[in-house]
C-alpha cells in the first residue's frame, strides 16, 4: 500500500467512524484524555491568551467548546462533514469542512491570521512540512502552533523506535468504531525536523503524565516561527 492509498484510509476511517468517535469523547470512555491530555491542551492554549484560535482537525468540537468557555474565539476545521456537523450541534464557534490538502493547495481556506493553532491529535500522516507551512502563513505576528500528539517513547511498542505507518483498531473504546486508521508514527527527532522544515522553532515541551500509570500521557509542543 502507497503512501497515499494510506492517506486515503486515514481520512476515510474518520468519515466512517464519526459517530463511534463522539461517542467515546462525549462519554469519556478515553482514560488518558479524560485524566491528563485534554486538560493539558487547554491549558497551553489558555497560557497563550490568544485572542482567535484555529483548532485543526476539530472532530466533535470539544477543544472548541472549551475554549468558548474561557472567552476564546475559535474556528474548527476538520475533513469529515459527519464530524463538523456533530460539532454544529453543541457549537463553541464556527466549523468548516476543509481537506489538509485542500489548506496545503490554498492556505487561504484556514482564514487566519491567528493568535494560535492547536493541533491536538489530529497531525497523522507522512509528510507534515507542506501542511505545518500552510499553518505557519495562517499564524498572526507573535503567534504559535499547539500540537499535541502520541507521546514516540510509550507509542513505539513492539514496531520499535522508527518512522513509519502503524494501524490504530481503536479496540480499546467500545468496539463501535468500523473501520481501522492508518496513523504515521514519527520519532521526537522527525517531529523537531519536521518543524524546522516549515519554518518553526520549537519553544515548549510537555510530556503530561498519566496519573494512574506515570507514564508519559502525550508529547505536546510549542512552537513559534523561526526569526529570519
Amino acid at each position: 500500500m502507497t503512501d497515499q492509498d494510506r492517506e486515503a484510509a486515514l481520512i476515510w476511517s474518520w468519515m466512517a467512524n464519526a459517530d463511534a468517535w463522539t461517542r467515546a469523547v462525549r462519554e469519556g470512555r478515553i482514560a488518558s484524555r479524560r485524566l491528563a491530555t485534554d486538560a493539558a491542551i487547554v491549558q497551553a492554549v489558555a497560557e497563550l491568551q490568544p485572542g482567535r484560535v484555529l483548532d485543526l482537525g476539530c472532530g466533535e468540537g470539544w477543544l472548541m467548546r472549551a475554549l468558548a468557555e474561557r472567552g476564546i474565539e475559535a474556528i474548527g476545521l476538520d475533513v469529515s462533514l459527519e464530524l463538523v456537523m456533530a460539532a454544529e450541534e453543541t457549537g463553541g464557534g464556527r466549523y468548516r469542512c476543509c481537506s489538509y490538502d485542500e489548506l496545503v493547495d490554498d492556505p487561504t481556506r484556514a482564514g487566519g491570521p491567528y493568535d494560535a493553532i492547536a493541533c491536538n491529535f489530529s497531525l497523522l500522516s507522512a509528510n507534515l512540512v507542506p501542511l505545518l507551512t500552510a499553518l505557519r502563513a495562517n499564524l498572526a505576528p507573535g503567534g504559535a502552533l499547539v500540537i499535541q500528539t502520541v507521546h514516540p517513547w510509550t507509542a513505539a511498542g513492539d514496531e520499535g523506535y522508527a518512522d513509519g505507518w502503524r494501524t490504530e483498531t481503536f479496540d480499546a473504546f467500545g468496539g463501535e468504531f468500523a473501520e481501522p486508521m492508518p496513523w504515521y508514527f514519527r520519532t521526537l527527532g522527525s517531529w523537531t525536523d519536521a518543524l524546522r522544515g516549515a519554518g518553526f522553532r520549537l519553544a515548549t515541551l510537555r510530556e503530561p503524565i498519566h496519573p494512574e500509570t506515570g507514564q508519559p500521557a502525550s508529547l505536546l509542543m510549542v512552537a513559534e516561527i523561526a526569526a529570519g
